[in-house]
């Protein structure tokens, strides 16, 4: 009898000590489930099947640990594919259900896509149906915060500039429709003067008048599908809507329409509908916006420019200045401007010409008149990164917008980031496309960057450093260079022919810049490059799976 007691009383007291024990283990799983669970699940409906669009809006939130779904890139629009909005709309409907947030591009469900709201002709009530289901999707899923972004069409102030993504006649007329409106946009804010009314009666003779009508009467069914959405926020169906005004221009249509969405908007607070300068960087911009009011956070946020114009700059592109356009930016993202970076939890750094003129990051010759991208120091190099070192040793959370240059990097910032060793010394980088892509961009990606770990953020830097850097500002220059030997600049626009060898030759001198610049890809060779618009200006970077496992950690 004593020994079965003896044997009890052993195994009560193992027992007593294995229950710790597996307590212990079952809350480690519990905690490992708990982190590798995704924060919320985000359904993205980008606004056309660009990367920038896609894969590297989605990447800034899932490296911060949210799930991001979106639709099959088939389903978006491009430069010559139509997205297909029916079904489009069908897969939004779907995942919605699951969904805890909502960034959609109502270009992609109205129209198909950014370039194709420039041409389509879909009958206005069509449009405007399709721009109140965005209500049903909200009344089907009440829980689900919809954050939505549109774009007002651009106006391209010559058939060049307008590279393609317009109607045909823009080619040959775009220059005159451009002056028009801009002369009718001063009339109706100042009026005209004698000679600027003969001028307007002069274009009206010369424009064909089918040509004239067929583009203003797309701009008013587009400005009134827009009217629409800002009556689905005031409904409350529209948690918050975003209106960005492509390429704008101080005097032109866009600014013309931005003045009267504005007027219709007015009774709605900034909280719930803006409109503002920019499009292709909105994505993200909403996105931030989105996964700080879901974690309840208000971002603290510095803002510092280099010398001279700094925040006084008004860039290619753009209406407004650069200042104004970060404040709007900000708001937008749901940050707190503060005084001081010592205060901050992000500083956001802005590289500007001190003259105030923004240059071409593929303008390297000496005989054309702006900034030369060429890696030489010019005014303000210094200046700059004196700033930058002084916020690095004070142990600030860094991001750069480079705006110094239009559609690439500034050689010279990024000679000096690499010879110091700074460049992953940064939270968030741009230096793509328009000043105002870059300045929210990387004012977005900053902001959740700074509290994600540092390998995740350094990811999202070689991103930047790829495309910005390597192929915008060197590889597409040298490129561009030897197709002007060809006599052909249409061949810029649309390569044809040229496509495959340019992919060839585009892959090569990336994998060799990044073999000379960026030694944190451990294997270059596993880099290739494709142009999924089928021309110069977007390059689609990939690296395979063993490239992403030979990434050295800095």
């Amino acid at each position: 009898m004593r020994k079965i007691w003896t044997r009890c009383i052993l195994l009560v007291l193992m027992a007593a000590l294995l229950l710790p024990a597996a307590s212990v283990s079952a809350g480690r799983h519990k905690a490992a489930e708990q982190l590798a669970k995704p924060k919320a699940k985000i359904l993205f409906v980008p606004q056309d099947n660009r990367p920038t669009s896609c894969e590297q809006t989605a990447d800034v939130a899932r490296k911060l640990g949210y799930e991001v779904i979106m639709p099959d890139k088939e389903l978006l629009g491009g430069l010559q594919q139509k997205g297909k909005p029916e079904q489009l709309w069908q897969w939004t409907q779907t995942q919605a259900e699951q969904a805890d947030i909502a960034v959609i591009a109502s270009d992609s469900l109205l129209y198909g896509g950014l370039v194709a709201s420039r041409k389509h002709d879909i009958p206005e009530p069509v449009l405007r149906q399709r721009a109140a289901q965005l209500s049903e999707l909200q009344q089907e899923n009440p829980r689900l915060k919809l954050y939505v972004f549109a774009s007002l069409m651009r106006t391209p102030r010559s058939g060049e500039a307008s590279g393609g993504e317009d109607p045909d006649y823009y080619i040959d007329y775009g220059e005159q429709i451009f002056r028009y409106t801009a002369l009718m946009d001063k009339a109706e804010i100042s009026g005209l003067s004698a000679e600027e009314a003969d001028e307007v009666m002069q274009l009206e003779s010369e424009l064909p008048a089918w040509a004239l009508s067929d583009w203003m009467a797309r701009r008013q069914h587009n400005v009134d599908s827009t009217k629409v959405l800002i009556d689905e926020v005031r409904k409350g169906a529209i948690e918050y809507l975003l209106v960005g005004k492509d390429d704008n221009a101080s005097l032109s249509q866009t600014h013309r329409e931005s003045r009267w969405l504005q007027t219709y908007g007015r009774d709605i607070q900034p909280e719930h509908f803006q409109l503002v300068a920019g499009i292709d960087e909105l994505g993200l911009l909403l996105m931030s916006r989105a996964v700080n009011a879901w974690e309840h956070t208000v971002p603290k946020v510095a803002i510092r420019y280099n010398e001279g114009f700094g925040g006084r700059t008004i860039p290619t592109y753009s209406d407004e200045r650069v200042e104004a356009t970060l404040q709007t930016d900000l708001q937008i993202a749901g940050g707190q401007l503060v005084s001081e970076p010592e205060q901050a939890d992000f500083t956001l750094l802005v590289n500007t010409n001190p003259d105030g003129i923004t240059g071409e990051a593929n303008h390297i010759r000496d005989w054309e008149q702006a900034p030369l991208n060429n890696g030489l120091n010019r005014a303000g190099t210094n200046a700059f990164m004196r700033q930058l070192r002084g916020l690095l040793q004070s142990g600030c959370a860094v991001g750069i917008a480079d705006i110094a240059f239009t559609n690439g990097a500034d050689n010279a910032l990024m000679r000096h980031l690499e010879q110091e060793n700074l460049l992953f010394s940064l939270r968030s980088y741009a230096g793509w496309n328009t000043a105002t892509n870059s300045l929210g961009f990387s004012l977005a990606q900053g902001m959740l960057a700074a509290r994600m770990p540092r390998e995740q953020s350094n990811a999202l830097l070689l991103t930047r450093y790829l495309d910005d850097w390597g192929y915008q500002s060197n590889v597409r220059t040298t490129l561009a260079m030897e197709i002007e030997r060809l006599e052909d600049p249409q061949i810029y626009l649309y390569l044809g022919n040229y496509e495959a060898d340019m992919a060839e030759k585009a892959t090569l001198l990336l994998q060799d810049f990044a073999r000379r610049h960026l030694p944190q890809l451990a294997n270059p060779g596993t880099l290739s490059l494709s142009f999924p618009w089928h021309r110069m200006f977007i390059a689609d970077i990939k690296i395979d799976a063993a490239g992403k496992n030979g990434r050295r950690k800095e």
